[in-house]
């Protein structure tokens, strides 16, 4: 019997969704000033599975479809942390990273080729404080929390990207340095913090992957997160170690729910009510992602 891990043909639901969704994308009206500020966005990124799980994959391509084509993307995945503040190489075709294990070897062969993201490293660059460096990594590509994504909901790979390091696991910190990329979003940058909404690989079970069981420790965070954020609380969500149920089962480490940060902080009103762009659950994790303007 197939499923999103044991699937008859790897990557098979994509193969499926991409002509379609080739088409639809190279149609996408593109961002022009008078849109305004696009909106600052937090995704679960999923994994290769993803690749299988075809009502995932329109869900996040119709989400992209809902919005002007940006002009660039900066991303932010739990997957790279890393002070001080680097950025992935802006070379045109940087080779991805398959940072993860035990999958067909199809999923280390996909590219993501992206064109050359110069200028935009460029714009980041003006944005960091004086007295604060930025290193550009010369050879680092994406890893998996922005390609895997990214190559759904973009699959024509004619945006530049870069992937930011995550500095700090502080709250505070991630948001002032969301403030600081708020500008970007004005010229047509999309900022996305990319985790998970949970992530407690540890505690899964059989039953989870096969059967679609969603552990009370999930779902109840996930309920909590989702509360928080149509209230705007964010002082909740930053006290989410010691606050929110589930814990720490729902992240036994927390480097998937940090990217929230970025993306409160990079949006005009983070107490503004966020909107849910996808729930539900994929093998007992929640995947709920939003949008803030």
């Amino acid at each position: 019997m197939s499923s999103v891990l044991t699937p008859a043909t790897p990557g098979g639901a994509y193969d499926a969704f991409l002509p379609e969704a080739l088409s639809r994308a190279r149609t996408q009206r593109e961002w022009t000033p008078a849109d305004g500020q696009l909106p600052a966005l937090y995704l679960s990124h999923g994994a290769p599975p993803t690749f299988d799980d075809g009502p995932w994959l329109g869900q996040l391509f119709d989400w992209a479809q809902s919005l002007p084509k940006p002009k660039a993307i900066l991303i932010i995945s739990a997957h790279w942390e890393d002070a001080p503040i680097a950025i992935s190489s802006s070379a045109a075709g940087t080779p991805l990273v398959y940072d993860f294990g035990g999958f067909h070897p199809r999923y280390y062969q996909m590219r993501y080729d992206t064109p050359d993201a110069t200028a935009l490293a460029r714009r980041i660059a003006a944005t960091m404080p004086d007295g604060e460096s930025l290193y550009q990594h010369p050879s680092r590509g994406l890893d998996h929390g922005a390609w895997v994504p990214l190559m759904v909901m973009y699959p024509v790979a004619d945006i530049p990207v870069l992937q930011m390091s995550m500095p700090s696991q502080e709250p505070s910190r991630l948001m002032a340095l969301g403030r600081r990329l708020a500008s970007l979003r004005e010229e047509g940058v999309l900022v996305i913090g990319s985790g998970f909404m949970t992530h407690g690989l540890p505690f899964l079970t059989r039953e989870m992957f096969t059967e679609g069981v969603v552990p009370a420790w999930s779902s109840d965070f996930d309920a909590w997160a989702a509360d928080a954020l149509a209230r705007g609380d964010v002082d909740e969500l930053a006290a989410y170690a010691t606050r929110a149920p589930g814990m720490p089962y729902a992240h036994p480490t927390p480097d998937h729910f940090l990217p929230i940060f970025i993306t409160l902080g990079s949006a005009t009103d983070p107490e503004a009510p966020a909107q849910t762009a996808i729930d539900g659950f994929t093998m007992g994790c929640a995947k709920r992602s939003f949008t803030l303007n």
